[in-house]
């Protein structure tokens, strides 16, 4: 018999798997420019607040489609339904070649970043920059982690994120002991406020990840929607609680003119140690950022190989290590490729961020779609506020689809010829034989 994924992951398990990939460095690295773009303490609270509740939307709609169709890839398998094979495949080809071996190596090279700025490690190791040294290890280590087996990879993950929580309540605590720091004379110019949103929405990225691994999940039908919520919920408790703690510490202006706005937030009562105690915690939040992509991404590819003839050897599911071992070998070579290519953090986040929203987008309409198109499959979790929600959330991407394909068109204009490779080899698969007989049954 064919080895099969098959439900291993608890409720906590799903819960630190999405607070996991949620919670990476985004959280130190764009409050400052989040409070750029508020106008006012209160206000920049109250961002952190509504980027919380438009991910709320986003995941209500996941949660109904996971609890309607519990199988392994996530947009693959709704967008497959909804629209035809074709968007099926051409997301898992994005995610293949595009977006999740990206989004690895952004979290890799934030992990290097910090490992390097906390504790002055020279600038070169083994013949590469420390940077993309350090990056290219944590990659092929936790990858090499969750081939072994889904019991060491959701450890894995329940120890990093932890730890990253319990990090995050550190510098909570230890801002609001530290004595107020006077307002810098000066602040940068302000941003409009809908582009600190479009940062605030870039932190809370990753809610959706734990429908790529529905068919694995406990109880999917009751455990996916509280996974979300409570994932959610978690999230966005900490980021408020976390701006609260840098407003205190910093000020306003304070915050916004910050370089460093986690070391410089505890620096009252770690004076000598503040950059290394936030670099470690940042390193820490990253890896576990990083596991969580490696754990989920590799079940996208998995359900791609397993449907299409060009992928085959992509879905196979190891027998005795439960885990979809090719997958996650394929992923982790693309991602050591673009660490080894893109060279730095900034480089990997341009060559994700133009596709990514578009399969939100088309995942969300799915909705509206399957509920025309397949009334009778059971839907135990209904999105509320139907069909307004998921119309909102989609025109909330579609927003953010514009705004990034004018930042950055040229990238917008490659990753659009990295789809139409894909285009090519769906036309190609589709001319043969066996998938003509396939798709005449």
């Amino acid at each position: 018999m064919k080895a099969q994924p098959t439900p291993q992951l608890s409720l906590f398990d799903a819960v630190c798997l999405i607070v996991g990939i949620i919670i990476g460095a985004g959280i130190y690295q764009m409050s400052p420019a989040v409070a750029n773009g508020a106008g006012g303490p209160w206000a920049l609270l109250g961002l952190w607040l509504l980027g919380g509740a438009l991910s709320l939307v986003g995941a209500l709609c996941y949660a109904e489609l996971a609890s309607a169709y519990p199988r392994e890839g996530g947009d693959y398998v709704y967008l497959g339904r909804a629209y035809g094979r074709w968007a099926g495949f051409l997301f898992g080809w994005a995610q293949l070649a595009i977006v999740r071996p990206g989004d690895i190596a952004v979290m890799a090279f934030a992990f290097a970043t910090y490992a390097m700025a906390g504790f002055s490690l020279p600038p070169t190791l083994g013949g590469l920059r420390t940077e993309q040294a350090l990056a290219a290890a944590a990659v092929a280590a936790l990858t090499c982690i969750n081939v072994l087996g889904v019991r060491q990879g959701k450890w894995t993950q329940n120890l990093l994120t932890t730890a990253k929580a319990l990090g995050l309540i550190l510098i909570v605590l230890a801002a609001f002991a530290a004595p107020a720091r006077p307002e810098p004379a000066s602040a940068p110019a302000a941003v409009p406020w809908t582009v600190a949103l479009i940062f605030v929405l870039f932190t809370y990225g990753g809610w959706n990840e734990v429908a790529y691994v529905a068919a694995e999940v406990k109880q999917p039908h009751r455990n996916i929607v509280r996974a979300l919520a409570l994932g959610l919920g978690a999230v966005t408790a900490l980021y408020v609680l976390v701006t609260g703690a840098f407003l205190y510490a910093l000020g306003f202006d304070g915050l916004r003119a910050s370089q460093a706005v986690g070391a410089d937030a505890v620096r009252g009562v770690f004076p000598e140690t503040s950059a290394r105690v936030v670099s470690a915690l940042i390193c820490i939040s990253a890896l576990g950022a990083v596991n969580g992509l490696i754990f989920t991404g590799a079940r996208i590819s998995y359900a791609l190989g397993a449907d299409h003839r060009w992928f085959r050897w992509l879905g196979r599911w190891h027998p005795e290590r439960g885990t979809p071992a090719a997958a996650l070998l394929a992923q982790g070579a693309l991602a050591l490729g673009l660490v080894l290519a893109l060279g730095s953090f900034v480089g990997a986040v341009l060559y994700t961020a133009s596709a990514v929203y578009a399969f939100y987008l088309g995942t969300t309409l799915a909705v509206i779609v399957l509920r025309r198109k397949e009334p009778e499959v059971p839907r135990p979790v209904r999105v509320p506020g139907y069909p307004w929600t998921p119309l909102v959330f989609a025109a909330v991407c579609a927003w953010l689809i514009w705004s990034t394909v004018l930042y950055r068109p040229r990238m917008a204009l490659f990753t659009g010829a990295v789809l139409g490779v894909g285009a090519v080899l769906w036309w190609s698969e589709r001319r043969t034989p066996e998938t003509r007989a396939n798709a005449g049954r």
